[in-house]
């Protein structure tokens, strides 16, 4: 997969790994990714996944 974008539905930030780092998505906010996935980590959360979007829901 080349490009991704995740955006978050969440009312709170979203922390992720990328490329080893933390990275912060903020509450509502939507983040590019140029590279795929191979380099990020998402955490376990309900996501939803259609072709290159990502999207963070609430978390349960």
């Amino acid at each position: 997969m080349e490009k991704i974008t995740i955006r978050s539905d969440r009312d709170t930030d979203y922390t992720f790994l990328y490329k080893g780092e933390e990275t912060v998505l903020k509450a509502g906010q939507i983040i590019g990714i140029s590279n795929g996935l191979e380099d990020v980590v998402l955490p376990t959360t309900l996501m939803k996944i259609s072709n290159n979007l990502i999207v963070i829901k609430e978390s349960t």
